[in-house]
């Protein structure tokens, strides 16, 4: 056994009366019919907007989106039907548009190509506005790209906001991520103020990595906020801090459009009428996701830089 696996395993015996005893997470509504999803009215006004918009198919809104983990989206108990926050949202601007929603499962490295080659009509897929994709897209927001800082919901630690707040303590994080550069930084400035240095922990395993959180093995774990939000539906854990995604600018998640193609105005629109009557909330806060909300949709709006 390499020593590397020994530890896992010594960590996970000692941790195994706390797994045991661990409070069970409410079960999502995986069903294909999803009863609990918003519906909406149709717009007039999105469906003028979107008049010369070339709709693949009549009276339907085809929607691309990655199918592979919730919250974002996974596959229904019929295996085929794709479920979660992305189809939930898709769904409300299908219906603002009047349209049935027919929702195509692509892998993440093939969406760009999928809908510049025109096999959506739209993607809504988590994908961030950047500076570089609105030189092939359009985009109109729908969430805050956010990182959370997720700690025990017993903790004795108050919010994290800012470099100074994370001063000695011990995270986790994913390697070779945006949020290990960041933890980085933030390290980098608190040591130049004369402050204790941070230990940074890298776990494969999801369930060492909150085990490690539970035992006191580690004090927080930082990384996607939408993932991590939606785990602490166990109460095992709570929101101690966001970070944006791009910090220190501001980061934002938008349903994607073919640049120019006249949809994203529509789109737009419509995200801000649900937004308005409640039925974006709604949908953010099945799968946890409210910390996460806008206040306000926005169409090409500043995306984050080249690098």
């Amino acid at each position: 056994m390499t020593h590397r696996r020994l530890l896992l395993s010594v960590l996970l015996a000692a941790l195994l009366p706390l797994a045991a005893t661990a409070q069970i997470a409410p079960a999502p509504d995986l069903s294909p019919e999803q009863p609990g999803r918003p519906r909406a009215q149709k717009i007039d006004e999105a469906v003028r907007l979107a008049k010369d918009f070339k709709f693949l198919k009549e009276g339907v809104l085809v929607v691309g989106t990655t199918t592979g983990r919730l919250p974002f989206a996974a596959y229904a108990t019929d295996t085929k039907t794709p479920v979660g926050n992305a189809p939930d949202i898709a769904q409300l601007v299908a219906d603002s548009l009047g349209r049935k929603l027919e929702l195509v499962s692509t892998a993440w490295a093939d969406w760009p190509l999928g809908l510049q080659s025109g096999k959506f009509d739209v993607v809504v897929s988590n994908v961030t506005v950047t500076e570089e994709r609105k030189e092939k897209f359009d985009f109109s927001t729908y969430r805050n790209d956010q990182l959370g800082i997720y700690v025990k919901s017993d903790s004795k630690l108050g919010a994290i906001k800012e470099p100074k707040d994370i001063a000695g303590l011990k995270l986790i994080v994913t390697a070779s991520t945006n949020q290990e550069q960041i933890l980085l930084r933030w390290n980098k400035q608190n040591l130049a103020a004369g402050l204790k240095p941070i230990e940074i922990q890298y776990y494969d395993d999801d369930v060492v990595q909150r085990l490690a959180i539970q035992s006191g093995r580690a004090d927080a774990h930082v990384g996607p906020n939408a993932i991590a939000a939606y785990e602490a539906r166990d109460g095992k854990t709570r929101l101690a801090g966001l970070v944006s995604g791009g910090w220190p600018l501001n980061a934002e998640i938008a349903v994607t459009s073919r640049k120019g193609s006249g949809i994203a105005e529509a789109v737009t629109l419509a995200l801000n009428t649900q937004i308005k009557n409640g039925n974006y909330g709604k949908a953010l806060s099945r799968w946890n996701l409210a910390s996460e909300a806008i206040e306000v949709a926005r169409t090409n709006p500043p995306g984050l830089p080249k690098n």
